[in-house]
């Protein structure tokens, strides 16, 4: 993780943005040597099925048909 002071950021602010961009890495900004801000990149990346419920995997057991049709608890929409 970076660190930088608010008048080196205002002075380089494009080059550090398009680091964040390139690399991915947090950068934290700084007033006086106390933290003040915390700059990301936006995480857009998508998931796969297998990324999202990893943490589920083993952990929830259905007992009826997965592929089974529930109309009926719907009513009429």
């Amino acid at each position: 993780m970076v660190t930088v002071s608010k008048g080196v950021l205002k002075a380089k602010m494009l080059e550090y943005f398009r680091r964040v961009e390139r690399t991915g890495e947090e950068i934290i900004v700084t007033d006086h040597r106390t933290p003040v801000l915390r700059i990301s990149p936006i995480k857009t990346k998508k998931r796969t099925v297998d990324e999202v419920f990893k943490d589920l995997r083993g952990k929830v057991k259905y007992y009826d048909d997965v592929m089974k049709p529930e109309t009926e608890e719907w009513g009429d929409i």
